[in-house]
């Protein structure tokens, strides 16, 4: 084939070409299938896995709470009982006397009550109480026995005293339950001696012996320390 034959060869293939080209019908982009193609579900269910990333949120602090005084009203009173007793505050020795019970005593002052009566019934309330006090006083000085009793039935010290003991006493006596009412108050210093720090005493017309200073003088007997 010459040259000449094979150039008009190829002129009929490429016209050939183009008319079968231009026959076909395009395509449209309003014919594409656009219908969404799901994802996998292994891949829904890692992007569900993954959790939001929260911001925290600042949240107020609740206000302390507020503690309310109750109402008077409310509050719980004690309520007192008979065995509660009032300070006892007296307006006299006499008043203090009277309020005394003379039954319940125990054996301190039952000896001290024995010396009041012996020593000065019949005195003022204020010289009894200074002759309960000079034994009171004795007890506590170092310079004679240390409880009560033995410093009342101490030998030598009062007349009243027979072989080392108290004598007997109607206690029923009016007298004696005085005694016992201001034995009671000068242990419990319910009332201010009248003869402080006292140690002796004896009538006007005798001294005890000794360097010994006179402090108060009460009735029929003068208080020495």
């Amino acid at each position: 084939m010459t040259i000449m034959q094979r150039a008009a060869a190829i002129a009929a293939m490429t016209f050939s070409l183009a008319g079968l080209i231009s026959h076909s019908s395009p395509v449209k982009a309003s014919d594409i299938d656009r219908t969404a193609i799901p994802a996998p579900a292994s891949t829904i269910r890692i992007i569900n896995a993954v959790s939001p990333v929260s911001v925290p949120v600042p949240v107020a602090a609740d206000p302390a709470p507020t503690v309310s005084a109750a109402p008077q009203a409310a509050m719980v009173q004690p309520i007192p009982t008979e065995e509660q007793d009032e300070d006892d505050h007296y307006n006299s020795l006499a008043e203090a006397v009277a309020a005394q019970d003379a039954d319940d005593i125990d054996s301190s002052q039952r000896c001290l009550a024995g010396a009041i009566y012996f020593e000065s019934k019949g005195e003022p309330l204020a010289g009894q109480l200074a002759v309960a006090n000079v034994i009171i006083n004795r007890s506590k000085s170092g310079r004679f026995p240390t409880d009560i009793c033995s410093v009342v039935k101490q030998r030598g010290q009062f007349s009243f005293v027979r072989g080392g003991e108290i004598p007997s006493i109607d206690q029923g006596r009016a007298s004696y339950r005085t005694a016992l009412a201001v034995a009671k108050i000068a242990l419990a210093a319910a009332w201010e001696s009248p003869a402080p720090k006292a140690l002796f005493f004896n009538t006007p017309n005798r001294r005890p012996a000794g360097n010994v200073i006179k402090i108060a003088s009460i009735g029929n007997h003068v208080f020495y320390r």
